[in-house]
């Protein structure tokens, strides 16, 4: 709701909406030149074109052959021009299409490597094998399998397993009066404890319960926890626990709505409504909404009252960087996967 969030503004009424018709189609050798809004790494065309889709305010993009997944929008909804460019290939986000798109990513690619973002290693028998196992490992998200041909014999026959956060992690958070936030409806606790040692990344968390679910999502984490002595230490304001993978999933966190807490950025639209509980209930039957801020009438800025923020971040697997590299395959888990 910062002045720098004006192009979401303009949006707010065409993403997911009739400003824009569902088009599939793909333009080979085409290019959406500017109006960028964020590059990624991407594997093929139709992986960016799933980044854009749940990107929450692409609405094209353009793919080259380097991995470069270029996500793109205007106030319009239309790229601003197209141009003939070898080796490229656009298209448009698949928000206003009907049928929901599956994050089954079947592709496998040869020659090409997931570099980082490895958690653990073991050897298989090909990559047919090692993409079992990356499917059967709660915490892979996709893998990188070096074959026979490999030029280094240690490494043959490696498969590397490979993680990144399809949690909702929210980018910014704020306290702020006159707001409430809250997540879609889709315990080893310790109160006032800090657990010292290496943090091997810090998140935006809005509730501790929230932070445990990241903790239990991270793979990497649960080995540290599980493989050093924890010493734990008494501070104010600080509550640390354990990841909780072998225990009965608990969400009853997304259920609690946040007073005087802002999630900033990542909106998909907003509508006006006249209480939190509609806007709540708004983005739990929306499938593309995470969750949501409500501005209720008593915020000091007339023009926000009652607006209802819809909001999401990407949450589908995507490497943090791609190339190419002979005698290795690369691909992802197929936990979504209808067999």
């Amino acid at each position: 709701m910062e002045a720098h969030w004006i192009l979401l503004g303009l949006l707010s009424f065409c993403s997911f909406s009739s400003c824009q018709e569902c088009n599939e189609q793909l333009l080979e050798n085409t290019d959406f030149p500017g109006t960028d809004i964020a590059t990624l790494y991407s594997p093929d065309v139709r992986h960016c074109q799933l980044l854009c889709t749940q990107h929450p305010s692409c609405l094209f993009f353009t793919f080259i052959r380097h991995f470069y997944c270029y996500l793109k929008s205007t106030p319009s909804g239309k790229p601003k021009t197209q141009s003939p460019l070898l080796g490229v290939t656009s298209g448009y986000s698949l928000k206003s299409c009907t049928q929901p798109q599956q994050s089954c990513l079947s592709q496998v690619y040869q020659n090409i490597d997931f570099p980082g973002a490895d958690y653990k290693f073991l050897f298989t028998a090909d990559y047919q094998e090692c993409q079992r196992a990356c499917t059967h490992d709660p915490g892979c998200q996709f893998f990188t399998f070096a074959n026979e041909l490999f030029s280094a014999d240690n490494i043959r026959y490696k498969c590397h397993l490979k993680f990144s956060w399809i949690a909702p992690v929210i980018p910014r958070i704020e306290t702020k009066g006159g707001v409430v936030s809250g997540f879609s409806h889709n315990s080893s606790i310790f109160q006032s404890t800090d657990i010292p040692g290496k943090n091997i990344q810090m998140l935006l968390a809005a509730s501790v319960e929230h932070c445990q679910y990241l903790c239990s999502a991270h793979p990497t984490l649960f080995q540290l926890l599980h493989c050093n002595y924890m010493v734990s230490v008494a501070k104010n304001g600080v509550t640390s626990g354990l990841p909780t993978r072998f225990c009965q999933p608990e969400n009853s966190w997304v259920k609690v709505a946040h007073e005087r807490v802002d999630f900033q950025g990542s909106d998909i639209r907003y509508e006006l409504m006249d209480d939190p509980d509609t806007c709540q209930r708004t983005c739990t039957d929306n499938p593309n909404c995470q969750f949501y801020t409500y501005v209720y009438e008593t915020f000091f800025d007339v023009t926000h009252r009652r607006r209802c923020y819809l909001k999401r971040v990407i949450s589908l697997p995507a490497p943090p960087k791609v190339t190419k590299l002979s005698n290795v395959v690369s691909g992802f888990a197929q936990r979504n996967c209808v067999v």
